[in-house]
């Protein structure tokens, strides 16, 4: 007889549909059930987010999964013991309507042949895509060695690809079929890996925007590399290249000198220049060695570390603390929250680098808000502590950024209105600005907001937050708060990527001289890239604090700590996080 599943018995019974089921409460039920999922989850059918991580006794999600739940858009299974064998019966058929899998953690050696395995590469040239919407896919922590063409077949719209940690020998190796494939996908990351060989073919990646193979065993870096059109940021970092030249601007972090440097084919100068170069280069190292200096490698590297030291709620006499109320639940239940002091927003365009950076990530990792949603603050204008609440559209009052007080409702209408001006005045389908996140609130009969100790609204996500704690050149400390109604996880991983896009910006700023404070309104502009200066170490003298933020539900219960232990880990390869 199967144990009994409270959890599951009372989502049936409210009709939930996201359920997340912790993985050392549920171990001995799992083990008594034969290591596999219980049979009454497929008793779910309205289920669109389900996540059962840290559960060693899980080996197998039993077959009918996909049938039963086709309404599944998250799958977090992270950190069980699942194998290819374990994976194939729940995953069999479609999951129309899947946008994120999480499979990090479970020592997989290959690929179920529902996600493009060896075995089923055959029969998925015939079938449909057994994944049509999946958007992010996480097989980081497994022990793959090469990755199918199967898998282009059956996620064709796959954005992000998470490979770190595993055994891997080649990129993209045979990940590529002779076909078009994977033209959204934006980031790929497989850090920590074993690859010796980047292959030319990375170039057939037209949307390609984040590249992280650090910590592998590359030699040389392909030409190719620069015909990748939409390459903003790669990190080589950790691998042993056989040109120095182009190995110390990996190890600065410097994108765009990469990329010129392999479309001049290696050179970036002329013979003659090159030569002269090479002449001052040994010079100076001669002169270093005759100073007991360090070299300039040993300080460029020294420099080019992004540092930022966690404080703990245990040392923080003042923490601040989110209350979550039960209402979120049914409109918009995940949210993080934590702090960051130390950010120099005032010299030049450092404040329009920083709100450019944000748009950017809600277009691209947030996926255009539809996954999740940023909202920034200045920690001195907000008071705690803070409860993540729903009101009605008609009650919800907020002074938007750059605008009067206004009701949610009255809110909507009003920028749906000027969409439709903006529509006739620019003759376009397409609108721009706030407009185009209106339809994520359709359908709802509350909206989210985050409300401060004076009763104050200072957030109405996915929408905008409150001219109240709105950021301007002066701020030096910020309050950072990502919700979502996909799952928790997306929400630190989107967290842990805005960390490091502010360390970097913080780090660029110090390190470049720039006049004039222009004002607190400022538009977007594009980020430039980042230019080392050995001569200034700023950064390294001052990291960045970010001090853990409790999230708790009505009875004080922490339901989230953010940063903890096992965050940030994901870019660990780019930041140095001081615990």
């Amino acid at each position: 007889m199967e144990a009994a599943w409270p959890e599951l018995e009372a989502a049936a019974r409210e009709r939930r549909r996201e359920l997340s089921l912790p993985g050392a409460a549920v171990s001995e039920r799992v083990a008594a059930g034969g290591g596999r999922l219980p049979a009454a989850l497929l008793g779910l059918p309205l289920l669109q987010s389900l996540e059962l991580s840290g559960c060693a006794a899980l080996r197998e999600l039993g077959p009918g999964l996909a049938a039963a739940l086709p309404a599944l858009h998250t799958l977090v299974l992270r950190c069980n013991a699942l194998g290819p064998a374990g994976l194939g019966p729940g995953l069999g058929g479609q999951l129309p309507a899947l946008r994120l899998l999480d499979l990090s953690g479970n020592g997989l050696e290959e690929l179920p042949a529902e996600l493009g395995g060896a075995e089923g590469c055959g029969e998925q040239q015939q079938q449909p895509a057994a994944f049509p919407q999946l958007r992010s896919l996480n097989l980081s922590g497994n022990r793959l060695r090469e990755l199918g063409p199967g898998l282009a077949r059956a996620a064709p719209q796959l954005q992000a690809l998470l490979l770190s940690g595993n055994r891997l020998r080649a990129l993209p190796g045979r990940l590529l079929p002779p076909a078009a494939a994977f033209p959204l996908l934006s980031r790929l990351e497989a850090a920590d890996n074993e690859v010796e060989e980047l292959g030319a073919d990375i170039a057939a990646l037209p949307a390609l925007k984040s590249l992280d193979l650090a910590n592998n065993r590359l030699t040389e870096l392909p030409a190719a590399l620069a015909d990748c059109p939409r390459l903003k940021e790669a990190n080589f970092r950790g691998n042993q290249l056989r040109d120095k030249r182009l190995e110390k601007m990996v190890n600065g972090c410097q994108t765009k000198a990469i990329l010129d440097y392999l479309r001049a084919g290696g050179r970036g100068k002329g013979k003659g220049e090159n030569a002269r170069e090479e002449a001052r280069k040994k010079k100076r190292e001669k002169q270093q060695k005759k100073d007991g200096g360090e070299g300039e490698q040993d300080e460029l590297e020294a420099v080019s570390k992004l540092l930022v030291k966690v404080l703990h709620v245990s040392e923080n006499p003042t923490p601040l603390v989110v209350k979550v109320s039960p209402g979120v639940r049914d409109v918009r239940p995940f949210i993080v929250c934590c702090v960051l002091k130390g950010v120099n927003l005032n010299p030049g365009n450092a404040l329009k680098r920083f709100l450019t950076a944000q748009t950017k990530l809600h277009e691209d990792i947030c996926e255009k808000r539809t996954a999740a949603t940023i909202a920034t603050h200045d920690l001195q204008l907000v008071k705690g502590p803070l409860t993540y609440d729903v009101q009605p559209p008609g009650e919800l009052k907020i002074t938007p950024l750059g605008r009067k007080e206004i009701k949610a409702k009255d809110l909507l209408r009003q920028l749906q209105l000027e969409a439709e001006e903006q529509r006739k005045q620019k003759k376009r389908q397409n609108v721009s600005g706030l407009h185009k996140y209106l339809q994520l609130l359709d359908g709802k009969d509350n909206y989210p907001c985050l409300v401060d100790a004076e009763g104050v609204v200072i957030s109405f996500p996915p929408i905008t937050n409150s001219e109240k704690t709105k950021i301007r050149k002066t701020t030096r400390d910020l309050f950072l708060e990502v919700t979502s109604d996909t799952s928790l996880q997306i929400c630190k991983d989107v967290m842990d990527t805005l960390i490091l896009k502010i360390a970097e910006l913080n780090k660029f700023t110090l390190e470049n001289k720039e006049e004039g404070s222009g004002s607190d309104n400022e538009p977007d502009a594009l980020c430039g890239p980042v230019n080392v200066n050995p001569g200034q170490n700023t950064q390294q003298s001052f990291p960045l604090v970010v001090e853990q933020v409790r999230v708790v539900d009505t009875d004080g219960n922490l339901k989230v700590l953010y940063p903890s232990k096992t965050d940030l880990t994901t870019v660990s390869s780019l930041l140095t996080v001081i615990r």
